[in-house]
């Protein structure tokens, strides 16, 4: 929705609340994944690189827009990128397979 929101007041304040919504949602759900997924002795630091990998990629987001913006004067191939991104990301979940956590005892 950010290419298509004119930049306005209103339209950057209903992109914020709805993003904010959906990015406070999200983290539950992936704590508890990463605990079934990893087990609950590993949840915490795995968790700890899901979100040094989001920072990281965040960063490198960042700074490809900034350069978008200075080599083209425009953020809106950053914007499609990332809008590919995550097209590819939703793609991805088709390829995951339900397993057992491992167990403590098996560390």
């Amino acid at each position: 929705m950010l290419p298509f929101s004119d930049f306005t007041f209103y339209g950057l304040s209903i992109l914020a609340v709805f993003f904010g919504l959906d990015s406070i949602a999200t983290v539950p759900p992936t704590i508890r994944l990463t605990a079934q997924g990893f087990g609950r002795g590993r949840a915490s630091v795995v968790f700890g690189w899901i979100f040094a990998a989001h920072q990281i990629g965040g960063a490198v987001a960042a700074w490809g827009a900034g350069t978008s913006r200075d080599v083209m004067a425009t953020y809106l191939p950053a914007f499609f990128v990332a809008g590919l991104a995550c097209f590819v990301a939703a793609l991805a979940t088709f390829a995951l397979r339900r397993r057992a956590p491992p167990s403590i005892a098996s560390a």
